[in-house]
């Protein structure tokens, strides 16, 4: 399948917030561009304070040290999304929405090779060559609790060391995918409950040898999407609905124990 040319995204770059606001705001972007309300559109975030997003299907009270996590101050907030845990501190987010009409031939490796075509663009614009991480490697697989143990292949790389991890998944008709890209790794360990195997992984810092601004890597991202997409990226804002939806599905949905801890 071709690259896809895209008629247009929307761009928000978001304040940094909570893991409960951010995985609402998400599932917002979703449902209001599958109502045709909202264009495709790529967000760009940070989270403070720091928090553990956990896979939809991950066993959170197996995984996940909750005591260590409430004394550190770290949320834990289950994504709509599959895969492991990620600790997220220092990084630049990123999530993309948009409807499988426009991709109507991309499975979900090809959609994965399509969209992240714009953060290799983007990680290209600062001096980082990345790649798909090779192999055929399953998706999910006994790593562990951590998704930056090991790379799978919708993952990026960097000289054999994983610097992106995405995941994925299609509601309404509509693709949301989202992913981390650390500016500097922080240690996960003391949050999981097993030790699992060590990070396999690098972050801007290491590639670039200085700690980048998250300024920087957002300009990047966004032109390196708009490059591969072949888009427009219009900056713009939640409109009021989303903001709402947001508000209703942080309230009802991500900030409870009913859904954080369902597994």
């Amino acid at each position: 399948m071709s690259n896809v040319v895209l008629p247009g995204l929307r761009l928000v770059r978001s304040a940094a917030a909570d893991g409960f606001t951010n995985m609402a705001v998400d599932e917002a972007i979703l449902q209001a561009h599958a109502q045709g309300q909202v264009p495709p559109t790529l967000r760009l975030y940070a989270w403070q304070p720091p928090a553990i997003s956990t896979g939809y299907f991950q066993p959170v009270r197996r995984d996940v040290n909750l005591e260590a996590c409430a004394r550190a101050g770290v949320d834990v907030v289950r994504r709509l999304t599959g895969g492991r845990a990620v600790l997220h501190a220092d990084e630049v987010t990123y999530s993309i929405v948009i409807s499988e009409a426009l991709l109507p031939e991309a499975g979900v490796l090809e959609a994965y090779r399509i969209l992240s075509n714009g953060l290799i663009a983007g990680l290209r614009q600062l001096g980082v060559e990345a790649r798909l991480a090779p192999g055929q490697r399953a998706l999910r697989g006994p790593t562990g609790a951590d998704c930056f143990a090991a790379a799978a292949r919708c993952d990026l790389v960097v000289a054999g060391e994983k610097i992106c991890g995405s995941a994925q998944v299609r509601r309404l008709g509509v693709i949301l995918q989202h992913g981390a890209l650390p500016l500097k790794l922080a240690d996960p360990s003391p949050f999981w409950n097993e030790p699992g195997a060590p990070p396999h992984a690098t972050d801007l810092a290491r590639a670039l040898g200085r700690h980048p601004s998250w300024e920087e890597v957002a300009d990047a991202l966004e032109a390196g999407f708009g490059e591969a997409l072949g888009a427009p990226l219009t900056r713009g804002e939640l409109t009021p609905a989303e903001r709402a939806l947001a508000e209703q599905l942080r309230r009802e949905k991500y900030a409870t124990e009913a859904w954080n801890l369902r597994r």
